[in-house]
């Protein structure tokens, strides 16, 4: 079993920054993949920002050139810096991985954005 600690988030203005953090634990062998995931209110869950073990990365189109997903192997962990934040940001955010087949969610973090 694998064990998903989210970090960061809470409510930020316009045009401001955030970072989250995730940390894994637990059973690990072998992550294949890292990411976050959002859920605003009455929407489905979408992908944000996905990195593979290789460092290859994808993002949504909606946060594209203002967000970078980074991992770091040893530590299993996966952080998401979020830039130039817009209210349409504003959402549940899940820390996600992949790890020997088996797809595992974070609690989820709160990110709100308003002035």
């Amino acid at each position: 079993q694998v064990q998903l600690v989210q970090s960061g988030g809470g409510l930020v203005q316009p045009g401001g920054s955030l970072r989250l953090s995730c940390a894994a634990s637990g059973n690990i062998f072998s992550i294949t993949v890292l990411g976050w995931y959002r859920q605003a209110p009455g929407k489905q869950r979408e992908m944000v920002a996905l990195i593979n073990s290789g460092g290859s990365t994808t993002y949504a189109d909606s946060v594209k050139g203002r967000s970078n997903i980074s991992r770091d192997n040893a530590k299993n962990t996966v952080a998401l810096q979020m830039n130039s934040l817009k209210p349409e940001d504003t959402a549940v955010y899940y820390c996600f991985l992949v790890e020997r087949g088996s797809n595992y969610w974070g609690q989820g973090t709160q990110v709100t954005v308003s002035s």
